[in-house]
C-alpha cells in the first residue's frame, strides 16, 4: 500500500511558510496602521500602489513558481543534481526582467496613473510611492528564485528566518522613516516605500548568503552558473508562463477592483484597504498550506503516487478550515478592537464592521478554493489552471462592476463578489482534479 503525506508531513512543509507569512503580514499591518495615522489619502494611495507594485512583481513570482514545480518533480524523482541547474537558469531570466520592470515602474507608471486615479491627492501620493518602491523588484525576484529551491525540496525552515528579518527591518524603518523617529528623516508615504525596499534587500542578501554557505551546493549542482541553456529555459517557461499570466490576471483584477472602489470615494477606499490588511492576516494559514499543496502534489507525481493527490488535498483543506476558525471567531467577537488598531473614525469603523463580517463568511470558501486550485497548479498542467483562473476573474469583476453600477451599494455589498469567485474556483478545481487528464503530465 502506497504511503502518502501524513498531517505531520504537511505541517513540516507548511508551518515555516505560515510563520514566514506572519512576519510578511506584519509588514502589511504596520504599513496600513502607520499610514492610517497620517491620513486616508496616504492609506489609500499606498494600498493601491502596493497592489500595482505586486502586479509587476507577481510575474517573477509566477516564473519562480513554475521552477518550483519542476524542482518538486525532480526532488520526488530523486534527480537532485538537476535541481541546481533549474535555479541557475531562472536567474538568467528573472534578472533582466527585473531591470526592465523597474524601469517601467519608475519612468512610465507615474504617467499612466494620471489616467487611472480620480483623486488628485491620491494620484500625487501614489506616484511618489511607486517611484521609490520600484527599486525593490530585482531583490524580490532573487528571493523568489531561492524560495523556489527551498519549497521545491521541502526544506522550508530557513524561510522563517529570512521573512522574519525582512519584517523586523521593515517595521523598524517604517516607524523611523514615516514619522521621523530614530533620528531618521520624516518622509511619510515615501518612507514606507523606502523601508520596504531596504527590507527586501536585507532578506535577499541573507537568503543568498545562507544558501551559499549552508546548502550542499555539490549535491544539487547549485550556483555553477553555466551558460544559458535554451532547452532548460524553455522547459521552465512552458510551465511558468501560464502561472505568470495567471498571477498577473489575478492581482490585476484586485487592482481593478480597488480602482472601482476608489471611484466610490476616499472613505470606501480606506475601508477596503483596512479590510485587505485584515484579510491578508486571515490568509496566512492558506498561503502556507496552499504552497504545501502545490509542492506535495508535484512531489507525489514525481514519486508515481498520483492516486494520493486528491486525498492529500482534502486533508490539507481540512487543516486550513480548522486554522481559519480562530480568525473568524475573533472577527465576530471583537470587531471594534481589531478595526480600532487601524483607525479611530466611528464612520470608518462601522463600515469596516459590515465588510469584516462578509470576508469572515467568505473564508470557508477561500479555504476550499485556494487549496484545490494550488493542487491543480502543482500537477504541472498550468495552462488549465490559467483557464480556470481567467474564467473566474471575468465573472468576479463583472459581478463587482454590476453591483457598483446598478445598486449604488454600501461597500460591504461590493465585497460579496468574493463568494462568487471562490465558490466557482473551488468547483472547477475539484472537477479537474477528479476527472481531468493530469496524471501522466511530463515536465
Amino acid at each position: 500500500m502506497q504511503q502518502g503525506y501524513k498531517i505531520k508531513d504537511i505541517w513540516k512543509i507548511a508551518l515555516p511558510i505560515m510563520i514566514g507569512g506572519i512576519a510578511q503580514n506584519l509588514v502589511t499591518v504596520t504599513d496600513t496602521a502607520f499610514l492610517g495615522q497620517i491620513g486616508q489619502v496616504e492609506l489609500g494611495a499606498a494600498g493601491n500602489s502596493g497592489i500595482l507594485y505586486f502586479l509587476f512583481v507577481i510575474t517573477g513570482m509566477g516564473f519562480s513558481s513554475g521552477a518550483q514545480i519542476i524542482i518538486g518533480r525532480r526532488n520526488g524523482e530523486k534527480k537532485y543534481r538537476e535541481i541546481g541547474g533549474i535555479v541557475d537558469q531562472s536567474f538568467y531570466f528573472i534578472l533582466p526582467l527585473g531591470i526592465l520592470l523597474t524601469a517601467i515602474l519608475f519612468f512610465v507608471m507615474p504617467h499612466v496613473l494620471e489616467y487611472i486615479i480620480h483623486s488628485p491627492q491620491i494620484y500625487s501620493a501614489s506616484a511618489d510611492y511607486i517611484k521609490v518602491r520600484s527599486f525593490g523588484i530585482i531583490f524580490a525576484f532573487i528571493t523568489f528564485a531561492l524560495n523556489a529551491f527551498y519549497i521545491g525540496t521541502t526544506k522550508t525552515n530557513v524561510l522563517i528566518v529570512s521573512t522574519f528579518i525582512m519584517a523586523m527591518v521593515n517595521v523598524t524603518l517604517d516607524y523611523g522613516l514615516i514619522f521621523g523617529n530614530l533620528g531618521l528623516p520624516k518622509m511619510g508615504i515615501e518612507g514606507a516605500a523606502l523601508a520596504s525596499v531596504i527590507a527586501e534587500i536585507t532578506a535577499c542578501l541573507f537568503l543568498f548568503t545562507f544558501t551559499f554557505y549552508k546548502v550542499d551546493l555539490e549535491q544539487y549542482q547549485l550556483f555553477k552558473f553555466l551558460k544559458p541553456n535554451k532547452e532548460k529555459l524553455v522547459r521552465i517557461l512552458k510551465v511558468s508562463s501560464p502561472i505568470m499570466l495567471q498571477s498577473f490576471i489575478t492581482l490585476g483584477s484586485w487592482y481593478i477592483f480597488f480602482s472601482l472602489i476608489e471611484s466610490m470615494g476616499e472613505d470606501d477606499l480606506a475601508v477596503s484597504h483596512i479590510i485587505r490588511s485584515i484579510y491578508m492576516v486571515m490568509m496566512i494559514p492558506m498561503f502556507g498550506l496552499s504552497t504545501a499543496a502545490n509542492t506535495i502534489t508535484s512531489n507525489l507525481i514525481g514519486e508515481n503516487k498520483s492516486n494520493l493527490v486528491l486525498p492529500t488535498t482534502w486533508k490539507i483543506v481540512g487543516i486550513s478550515v480548522v486554522c481559519s476558525l480562530p480568525f473568524v471567531l475573533l472577527n465576530l467577537l471583537v470587531p471594534d478592537e481589531i478595526i480600532g488598531f487601524y483607525t479611530n473614525s466611528p464612520d470608518i469603523i462601522e463600515s469596516c464592521k459590515e465588510t469584516l463580517y462578509v470576508i469572515s463568511g467568505s473564508m470557508f470558501f477561500f479555504c476550499l478554493a485556494f487549496i484545490l486550485f494550488n493542487s491543480v497548479t502543482g500537477t504541472g498542467n498550468t495552462k488549465t489552471s490559467l483557464l480556470i483562473e481567467f474564467i473566474n476573474i471575468v465573472i468576479y469583476l463583472t459581478s463587482a462592476i454590476f453591483i457598483i453600477k446598478y445598486f449604488n451599494p454600501r461597500i460591504a455589498y461590493v465585497w460579496c463578489a468574493e463568494f462568487i469567485y471562490f465558490g466557482l474556483l473551488a468547483l472547477m478545481s475539484w472537477y479537474y482534479l477528479k476527472y481531468g487528464n493530469w496524471r501522466d503530465k511530463q515536465i
